[in-house]
């Protein structure tokens, strides 16, 4: 496969992934949590990446691109890990969510606090025992490979 081919591979796959995750959340109606969100930024900069590297400078822009999609693999590495309780996530969407014990009476019954937080411990989906974070974690690091053989390529 030529370099070219190897780019477009890699940036189609960030868009595919990241047109699924707007799908599952728009269309399937599974909000994101924050770490799903966190594995979408470095899709989005994969796909600008790619666009720029089938400009010019293709091996340095491969290089980031595989940087790119290592990132969004190892936070999807980090969310699984935390859904299936290997090690703690952020507090702030993990364990119990809000630190209730440390909250008063008025901030326990105010109206204004933040609805519908979703955990970012909890498995919403799952297809052959990996949920989508694990999935990220898979492709991503497949587009991965991807970038580095575009980048080494002559």
């Amino acid at each position: 496969m030529t370099r070219k081919t190897l780019i477009l591979l890699a940036t189609f796959g960030s868009a595919a992934l990241l047109l699924g995750a707007f799908g599952f959340q728009h269309i399937g109606g599974l909000a994101p949590c924050k770490m799903c969100l966190w594995q979408r930024w470095p899709h989005a900069a994969a796909i600008l990446i790619g666009g720029a590297a089938l400009m010019g400078r293709p091996r340095l822009l491969a290089w980031l691109g595989a940087l790119a999609t290592a990132t969004t693999g190892t936070i999807g590495v980090y969310h699984a890990g935390v859904e299936w309780g290997w090690w703690p996530g952020p507090t702030s969407c993990s364990g119990s969510g809000a630190d209730l014990g440390a909250m008063d009476g008025g901030a326990l019954l105010a109206l204004d606090t933040p609805t519908g937080v979703v955990m970012c411990d909890e498995i919403v989906w799952q297809l052959l025992g990996l949920s989508m974070a694990g999935w990220n974690a898979v492709i991503a690091f497949a587009l991965t490979a991807l970038w580095i053989m575009a980048a080494r390529r002559g």
